[in-house]
């Protein structure tokens, strides 16, 4: 059996085409149960796994060039594409690359975002989905758990999601540094577009003691705060409410500031000089730079958030180097394992073979035993016949694997020389003793 990859991603394919193969919620569903279903044998395991940067199948196969191709063309009609249209943009991973490439994407290597998360419960998914489809057998169900258990090596074990590499996630940790528990603060988001709703998603993590969303059109505020289980207010109440925050992230398509210093100045006397923590977010600014000036007022903008996911971004780096050497030493392990799931068979042929030779063997005893041969000599006629037999083969094998010659079996022979006539006295009466079994 072959393990085999064959999938899409955000390297490899524009998003117009990641769009059309993808798959989301009752649909992936189907698609297990559908590619089972038309792959047959061809396929004895499969898990497809697909997100908004990646569509990518797993299987085991005895047949990976056939597989690889019945893949392709199952991924381009689901797209309602031709083979020839997708065949630039995919990619085959066969045998260790599949298991070095499961490694990286559990552990964030192989994601847009260095390092992020979010895949390993996508990868926990698309395993519950072929186990619903029962198309997940022994190899898959291997491979999917060793890429969770190097995951968790690679996040305890290096500093490789620790660091902020989104503006929205370096502001959550600033405040972290100025506040001792974010649970006790309460959080202004000023605007409603994509960077507030991603900044209010990153803050709402961390469960502020309230969170209110300020915007001129108040419909689309309370659309947001709706999302977040906020409060909302107009954006013309800002500078009478300002005092009651402790955090305020900003972003909004104003031409001017709308937060001067002497807003904020207000503000901080109405708190008695309590600590106000504050993002800028827009471009042109939504916090007069002069605001920095003051005291207890801690100003961030683009540009300094920037330095923070740069620096978070090195480190992340960094540490992605140290988890390629993890996975690299887990992905010999995992093929150590298959080698010996694959001499399974063999050992069982072997086995099979054994008792076929006994039951042969035994049966020659007992009729020798009825006939009122002396026991002593049958048993010892026995145990040197299956002796004899049972060593043939391996012997065989081993002189045919060494190749040997007269030479070299000299030079084997001569240091075991006592060991060699014994061998040959089992033999001699191995074969009186058939001679004997076949006369009878």
């Amino acid at each position: 059996m072959h393990l085999l990859t064959l999938g899409l991603n955000h390297q490899s394919a524009p998003l117009a085409m990641r769009e059309r193969v993808a798959f989301a919620g009752e649909s992936l569903v189907k698609a297990a149960h559908d590619l089972k279903l038309r792959a047959g044998e061809l396929l004895r395991e499969s898990a497809i796994l697909s997100t908004c940067n990646r569509t990518e199948i797993y299987c085991a196969t005895p047949q990976p060039q056939a597989a690889s191709q019945a893949l392709e063309q199952w991924i381009a009609s689901h797209g309602g594409l031709k083979t020839g249209d997708i065949r630039s943009h995919t990619y085959t991973l066969p045998g260790d690359q599949t298991v070095r490439h499961a490694f990286r994407v559990a552990s964030g290597l192989d994601s847009m975002v260095l390092g992020e998360a979010q895949i390993l419960g996508q990868m926990k998914d698309a395993v519950r989905t072929a186990q619903e489809a029962r198309s997940l057998g022994p190899h898959l169900h291997q491979l999917f758990q060793r890429s969770f258990a190097v995951a968790k090596e690679v996040r305890t074990q290096t500093e490789i999601g620790s660091q902020s590499v989104s503006l929205a996630a370096a502001a959550v940790r600033l405040a972290e540094r100025i506040f001792e528990r974010l649970e006790d603060t309460r959080v202004l988001f000023v605007g409603a577009g994509e960077m507030i709703e991603l900044a209010a998603t990153h803050f709402a993590a961390r469960h502020p003691k309230a969170m209110l969303v300020a915007n001129r059109s108040l419909d689309r505020a309370q659309g947001l705060a709706r999302r977040f289980a906020a409060q909302s207010m107009e954006l013309s109440e800002l500078s009478t409410r300002l005092h009651e925050f402790d955090i305020v992230v900003s972003c909004t398509a104003s031409s001017l500031p709308i937060m001067g210093l002497g807003m904020v100045e207000r503000a901080l006397k109405a708190r008695r000089h309590k600590p106000l923590f504050m993002v800028d977010l827009a471009v042109p600014r939504d916090i007069e730079p002069e605001v920095s000036r003051l005291p207890d007022v801690f100003l961030y903008t683009v540009d300094d958030l920037g330095e923070v996911v740069r620096q978070g971004m090195a480190n992340r780096r960094q540490a992605a180097s140290q988890a390629e050497a993890i996975i690299e030493a887990r992905v010999e392990h995992f093929m150590h394992w298959l080698a010996r799931r694959r001499a399974v068979p063999a050992i069982q042929e072997l086995h099979e073979k054994a008792q076929a030779l006994r039951r042969l063997e035994l049966e020659r005893a007992m009729r020798l035993l009825a006939r009122g041969e002396d026991p002593g000599r049958v048993i010892e006629g026995l145990s040197l016949a299956l002796t004899a037999k049972f060593l043939h083969g391996p012997t065989q094998m081993l002189q045919d694997a060494a190749g040997l010659g007269t030479q070299a079996q000299d030079a084997y022979w001569l240091p075991n020389r006592a060991h060699g006539k014994r061998l040959d006295r089992l033999n001699r009466s191995s074969k009186r003793l058939n001679l004997r079994n076949a006369e009878s």
